[in-house]
């Protein structure tokens, strides 16, 4: 016997084993669950669910499981399928009440209450449920925590065992359909990288070894912003850190911060990325560490620190420690994440306007069309050379990602900005452009440039020079240099981020 005979008898064997299987309660559920999950129906409402959350890291989930059932739905379907025209197990429905007798050779009997509905008459390999099972659940995984990536898994599971209990498969079907969804999930990384894990910094000291830190907050002063933290942060501050002091920061957030630092043995601030950004610079005029407390609506700089939540800023005040991160400097002023010129800030703006309800990826494509339609190139010397820009991005620090907005980094220490340059030398197709910045591959521009560096000087052309500083913008007059400060802010980091 041949080995692909042997397979498809072992394969028929299983197939047969699954189908005399009693599973009480489970004839009720797989086969409605099947059903659900006929043309991604299942996996959509999920993805859906998780968009509805409004929480980053659960959108991105749900978005990269879409992509991967893209991908993975019309490999099995039109091509697997297509390719290998397997036929559908021969199975004769049977009431436990009225057993047939077996008139023909291979036919399995299959209890009705497990096929209530027609059976599919398409080819049987691979299955096309399974494959779109695995790769919606390997996308969630990719991105998702633990408590919402589990129980997609399981359900993915019982959705790819239910083309077997119901007679629509064999275990070989659903098997491969698995693996073309596990590669599928697995293969939307080539497309869209997976968020990293928290960037590493320079460690300085565990945080019980910190002047002024205690288990209950003593010395700790936190300024709320609070158009961007709400009294849900309070409260929990006030429970988890009793003995800290809260101060909410009215409309002088500067003044507040100034405050509060006079009396603190830690500055700690909760709001998004333009108060921690104040906050930074008042705590390096003080020398206080920093605790970072996520509460706006963009929380770059804390998500890169690895405090995604109020309990995580809680925890690496108790129980990790003390990192050194680098700081950048445009014309006076610092800036922890980017800073920008050109049309970038107002693609930036645009993007995030719409991404609350368009998701990322589609805002920021319809921010490229608006800004190139709308916007004219800024005239800008750029290390003394003369040159009409797009688009200016510079980071504080390498970033991983390519394309003009990439979000995350490896270090917070590297002593490097990272430069990015759209230049309108020449002529660029509207369409064009807008798929460079979508797709991240910014190669395609025409006028397109990258290095690192300790410091660039940029002035305007025509007088002052809108420059943006994580978000905030102001006109900077003269030639403005911007450059790092190495390792000068202290703050607190997670343990497995202090760790690296």
């Amino acid at each position: 016997m041949s080995l692909l005979n042997r397979a498809r008898e072992q394969d028929k064997r299983a197939f047969d084993a699954v189908a005399a299987a009693e599973l009480p309660g489970l004839e009720y559920i797989l086969p409605r669950l099947s059903r659900i999950a006929n043309h991604s129906v299942l996996w959509g409402g999920v993805a859906g669910g998780l968009a509805l959350t409004r929480q980053p890291r659960l959108r991105r989930a749900a978005l990269r499981g879409v992509i991967a059932i893209g991908l993975a739905s019309p490999l099995a379907n039109l091509v697997g399928k297509q390719t290998f025209r397997r036929s559908r197990p021969l199975i004769e429905l049977f009431t436990p009440s009225a057993r047939p007798v077996i008139t023909r050779v291979g036919v399995t009997l299959i209890p009705s209450i497990r096929s209530p509905w027609r059976l599919p008459t398409s080819p049987s390999f691979p299955s096309g449920h399974s494959a779109s099972a695995a790769a919606f659940a390997t996308g969630i995984s990719l991105e998702a925590p633990a408590a919402v990536a589990v129980p997609v898994g399981i359900t993915a599971a019982a959705v790819a065992f239910s083309r077997i209990y119901t007679g629509a498969h064999y275990p070989g079907d659903v098997l491969a359909g698995v693996a073309l969804g596990t590669a599928a999930g697995l293969g939307t990384r080539l497309l869209w990288p997976s968020t990293p894990r928290s960037a590493s910094a320079r460690w300085e000291m565990p945080a019980e070894a910190v002047p002024g830190v205690s288990e209950d907050g003593e010395g700790l002063v936190v300024v709320v912003n609070p158009d961007a933290g709400n009294g849900d942060v309070t409260r929990t501050l006030k429970e988890r850190l009793p003995a800290a002091e809260i101060v909410e920061s009215g409309a002088d957030l500067g003044t507040a911060l100034k405050d509060a630092a006079g009396r603190a043995a830690v500055l700690g601030a909760c709001g998004g990325d333009g108060t921690i950004r104040a906050a930074a610079g008042v705590a390096l005029d003080h020398d206080l560490p920093l605790l970072v407390i996520p509460g706006g609506t963009l929380n770059h700089f804390a998500r890169a620190l690895g405090v995604h939540t109020v309990a995580d800023a809680v925890a690496a005040y108790r129980s990790g420690g003390v990192a050194r991160v680098d700081v950048g400097r445009a014309g006076g002023e610092i800036f922890l994440n980017t800073a920008s010129f050109g049309a970038y800030t107002e693609l930036v703006q645009r993007r995030e306007r719409l991404e609350g309800r368009l998701g990322k990826w589609p805002a920021l494509a319809v921010a490229g069309v608006r800004v190139l339609r709308d916007t004219e190139p800024a005239d800008v010397y750029v290390d003394g050379r003369r040159r009409r820009v797009w688009f200016a991005f510079i980071g504080n620090c390498r970033y991983g990602a390519r394309g003009v907005a990439p979000t995350w980094r490896e270090r917070l220490d590297d002593g490097a900005l990272d430069i990015r340059l759209i230049g309108a030398r020449r002529h660029i197709s509207r369409t064009r452009a807008v798929a460079a910045l979508v797709l991240g591959h910014l190669r395609l521009m025409p006028d397109y440039s990258a290095w690192s560096a300790g410091k660039i000087e940029l002035a305007g052309a025509h007088g002052s020079l809108r420059l943006t500083r994580d978000g905030e913008v102001g006109a900077a007059e003269g030639t403005v240099t911007v450059t790092k400060q190495a390792a000068a802010l202290a703050v607190f980091v997670p343990s497995r981020t202090a760790a690296g």
